[in-house]
């Protein structure tokens, strides 16, 4: 048996391999890694025997700790739908006066109400429900038939020039299409509405122009929007005095709106969603206007 060699730098024997004058070291293993390896192993095989781990014929083992992450998963859904059903029956028993004073409930509201409104209302009215072009911000502005809980309840169950026996009806006429105005009407009452919401347009407009549009208002828009502008709720008409419009409130858009007229759309949600859902709806959405109120 032939003695090996020892390196002289390193001290250590070394395996008689060479390559090109480079001699092979036999160098142990580092002790920081024999001791990574031996945990790494000990746990794998505490882990395997305590937690559920190798299928077999008729099932898996399911490890000394009867840990069941599918059992688990059940039990909460099992508490969350009892939750549920609690939070459920006390919201459609309950009015919305006494529900919207109860912060618990409102908490509950506030998380299913928003994944309600994000599934079936954002798309039009946006997920912050500040309203999209051609569709109203329902948490700020005022709502065309009042802001009550049962008048926004029944919107909701309705809407608005749908196919609902009941929906609601709302329709601005077209002035100039059908030749109910000239042009240069159109544009008179369209510069004297915008005064309606700002005043300091008023002196943009002569005397006589700004006398003409307010007697063009209220030969042809007063019966729906009112005399002062701030619209009726019985007609569904639109507050000309704020600052909300539904279509835009620069004068090209206006002007449109008065020449070719609108006729807005919300469907009906009875029969879409449950009576809950709705009531649920309409809570959040009276939620949301009230923080936007504070």
């Amino acid at each position: 048996m032939s003695v090996k060699e020892r390196d002289p730098v390193t001290g250590h024997i070394t395996t008689g391999h060479e390559w090109n004058g480079i001699k092979e070291l036999n160098t142990p293993v580092p002790k920081p890694v024999w001791a990574f390896l031996i945990g790494a192993s000990a746990f794998a095989i505490a882990w395997t025997v305590l937690m559920p781990s190798w299928p077999g014929v008729s099932g898996y083992f399911g490890g000394l700790l009867g840990a069941d992450q599918h059992k688990a998963v059940a039990e909460s859904i099992v508490e969350a739908t009892d939750a549920k059903a609690s939070w459920t029956d006390t919201i459609v028993s309950g009015s919305y006066k006494d529900l919207l004073a109860n912060e618990d409930a409102m908490k509950f509201v506030r998380v299913g109400g928003k994944t309600l409104f994000g599934d079936n209302c954002a798309a039009c009215h946006g997920l912050n429900a500040q309203g999209n072009p051609g569709y109203p911000n329902i948490a700020q502005a005022p709502t065309l038939w009042g802001s009550d809980p049962e008048t926004i309840a029944e919107t909701i169950r309705v809407g608005i020039n749908s196919q609902h026996p009941d929906t609601r009806v709302s329709q601005m006429l077209a002035f100039g299409r059908d030749q109910m105005l000239t042009l240069p009407q159109v544009d008179q009452v369209a510069h004297y509405v915008l005064t309606l919401s700002d005043p300091a347009k008023a002196a943009q407009m002569t005397p006589e122009a700004l006398a003409e549009g307010k007697q063009i208002f209220a030969d042809n828009c007063s019966s729906c929007h009112g005399d002062d502008g701030k619209g009726l709720p019985d007609s569904g008409a639109a507050n000309l005095t704020d600052q909300f419009w539904i279509y835009g409130g620069d004068f090209d858009t206006v002007r449109a709106t008065i020449y070719s007229g609108r006729q807005g759309h919300m469907p009906s949600w009875e029969g879409r969603l449950s009576d809950y859902q709705r009531k649920l709806l309409a809570l959040y959405v009276l939620d949301l206007r009230s923080k936007e109120a504070q």
